[in-house]
């Protein structure tokens, strides 16, 4: 019995020490109607900010309650930026319970990551009544609501935050700061120099101390009706809700539904200026406005752009919360996307998407206003299909999905070039455009890991015009392909020693290295591999035969370059073609023995390519591939040789001695 309490303990604190270091959390529901035995499903939708990326466990609390599921989790961001690392998760707990009345859920532990109002263990409370609304004839909807769980400001600079809330149903939505202890909060007090606007959800901070610990802030979020109605259970049974009027203020009137909003509010030491845009960063077009409302389709990804400046400090991040399959991905400095692409069980639903930009000084963190946007997912409306090949991009739209418009009044970005016309491959089912990757005004930008090639369909009013008032249509579409890939794929410089066999002169082998200079002493080691140019910078490069036969001299027949990690790529670049110099830049070194051959040239790019690092190991699309074959000198016949077995992709070399 003792070894028994002995275990359960220790089960017990594994579960406390996995849910630990709290930032904060929010939670929504959705109803997901009824199963097949007769109970009801709810879904609900709870997102965690830890140290660590981990997640909260929630219970239901009430009579008709069954079981809970929990689906396993889905990292939104991680930040780098805050005090400690953070990682925001979303997770979805399936409640069925037995009947449509009212339930909670609820999820309590320890412990808050140190806080500067001394708020110490989690209280969070959700309530759902399944009811059937007299106004709309269905149970009530969850309010979407969105705030960036970690949020900063310097002391000195006050500043505004709505905490966006989007109701289905058209009812008003509050934001109170939690007053049950240990059910809403734990501290459940506003620390001093916040002012929360409960009716506008609007959060003011004025002026407090720094602290290096952030704040708690425990708020809770209510929906109230814009007019009297009843909810009608399966039982026959009936409850009533009225507006929330400066009359009937809260707790008199009951809220439809009650949802839990925790975050960590750090003030840093004062900014040297408030000025957005000095060290503040300051969010600029095309950011979209704060509550801006998007259409996403379902299975189609949906694109936002961010842009950001401050003078004097460097902008390296941007933080988000959001669905946990959205992405986000810096493009050039102070301008990243962020991207989304809706599931079929998304349909019909509204999600919340909050993001700030921050900025670094060492050792200051500055983080612009926050911004949220409303999503609406729906069904696919224009049903479109894009392929990507390594030169085009081929787009088809089903006529049938956009009746009465014609090819005629569609046009890409730039319709000039008669290649670009839409009416070429068109049929009587299909707009269809083959584009290439360099013309008809396609776009090309550029992440971390890829390049994206954009264009899009658009409606005109009469061919050839330049601009329209109608727009009915737009299909933007693009291509991305990966900068790099794997390294047994690609042109690799370096590589381990070939050896050749030749009948009756054993064996002989061949290395081909990079220099960092004309001196040729050193080679560049092959750990600091991937190697960049700059265009017009000098590449030196030399193969050394290591062949046991003397009187051997080594020749360099050919050596091509290709834009593609493919041997047999066509056309290709030459640089040396049946021993002959092709390229201009070409520099034969003078070599310090017969088995050696020196060269250099000007690192180039190919047109229509990315213009950037150029010759990596691990090369991106835009860069060349060198195939170099390197053959000694006979004055005798030559005689076969077995080629080395290296994989097809890599650079093939043959060599023979010559006496």
């Amino acid at each position: 019995m003792a070894s028994t309490a002995v275990l359960l303990l220790q089960l017990l604190l594994v579960s406390l020490a996995s849910a630990s270091h709290l930032l904060g959390t929010s939670a929504t529901y959705t109803y997901r109607g009824q199963n097949p035995d007769g109970t009801y499903k709810v879904d609900l939708h709870s997102r965690s900010i830890f140290k660590t990326c981990d997640y909260l466990s929630w219970s239901c609390s009430g009579s008709n309650c069954l079981n809970v599921v929990k689906s396993p989790s889905g990292v939104i961001d991680k930040n780098t930026n805050t005090p400690v690392t953070t990682c925001e998760t979303e997770t979805v707990f399936t409640t069925n319970v037995s009947s449509d009345k009212p339930f909670q859920m609820r999820a309590s532990g320890c412990c808050w990551r140190s806080t500067a109002n001394n708020v110490g263990s989690w209280y969070l409370l959700t309530e759902v009544d399944l009811g059937k609304r007299s106004d709309t004839g269905k149970p009530n909807r969850s309010p979407d609501i969105g705030l960036l769980p970690f949020l900063r400001v310097p002391q000195n600079c006050p500043r505004t935050y709505k905490l966006t809330s989007f109701d289905p149903d058209g009812d008003k939505v509050q934001c109170r700061y939690g007053k049950v202890s240990g059910t809403e909060c734990d501290k459940c007090n506003l620390p001093p120099g916040f002012l929360l606007d409960q009716g506008s959800c609007t959060l003011h901070y004025n002026y407090t101390q720094a602290n290096s610990n952030a704040f708690g802030l425990e708020l809770m979020v209510e929906d109230f009706p814009q007019g009297h109605i009843n909810l009608q259970y399966a039982d026959g049974s009936r409850s009533y809700r009225v507006p929330m009027t400066a009359r009937t203020p809260p707790p008199t009137t009951a809220p439809l539904s009650k949802l839990p909003m925790q975050f960590s509010f750090l003030v840093d030491p004062p900014a040297p200026s408030c000025q957005e845009g000095d060290f503040l960063p300051k969010l600029l077009p095309p950011t979209p406005a704060n509550g801006a409302h998007f259409l996403a389709e379902v299975n189609k990804e949906l694109e936002i752009r961010v842009k950001a400046q401050a003078k004097h400090a460097t902008i390296n991040n941007i933080i988000v919360s959001g669905p946990a399959n959205i992405s986000k991905h810096q493009t050039t400095p102070g301008e990243f996307v962020l991207r989304w692409t809706p599931l079929p069980d998304d349909h019909g639903q509204h999600f919340v998407i909050c993001f700030a930009v921050e900025a670094v000084k060492p050792p200051a963190v500055y983080q612009s206003e926050m911004r949220c946007v409303l999503v609406e997912a729906r069904s696919e409306k224009v049903k479109s299909h894009v392929i990507c090949n390594e030169s085009s991009m081929t787009v088809s739209v089903e006529k049938a999905s956009f009746p009465r418009l014609h090819e005629d009044h569609m046009q890409l970005n730039d319709p000039s070039n008669t290649a670009c016309s839409l009416q070429r491959h068109s049929n009587s089912t299909h707009i269809i455009a083959i584009i290439p990757l360099n013309a008809c005004g396609t776009q090309i930008e550029e992440d971390e890991e890829n390049l994206i090639f954009k264009n899009e369909i658009t409606t005109v009013d009469n061919p050839g015009d330049l601009i329209t008032r109608k727009h009915q249509m737009e299909v933007q579409f693009y291509c991305q392909y990966p900068k790099q890939g794997n390294v047994s794929l690609s042109f690799v410089a370096h590589r381990k020693n070939i050896t050749v066999w030749e009948k009756g002169f054993g064996t002989f082998t061949y290395q081909f290295e990079f220099y960092p200079n004309n001196q040729f002493q050193t080679m560049i080691d092959p750990a600091a591999y991937p190697l960049e140019y700059d265009i017009g910078n000098r590449i030196y490069m030399k193969i050394k035969a290591t062949s046991s036969v003397n009187n051997t001299q080594l020749f360099l027949e050919s050596c091509r370059a290709a834009p593609y990690d493919n041997p047999n790529y066509r056309p290709t670049y030459s640089i040396f073609e049946n021993g002959c110099q092709m390229d201009p830049t070409l520099q034969i070194h003078s070599p310090a023995a017969q088995k050696e051959f020196k060269f250099s040239m000007e690192a180039f790019k190919f047109i229509g390519l990315h213009n950037q690092h150029l010759m990596r190991v691990d090369i991106p699309k835009d860069n060349p591939n060198m195939t170099c074959q390197a053959v000694p000198l006979r004055s005798q016949s030559m005689v076969s040789n077995q080629q080395d077995h290296d994989p097809p992709s890599r650079p093939e070399h043959h060599a023979s001695p010559q006496e």
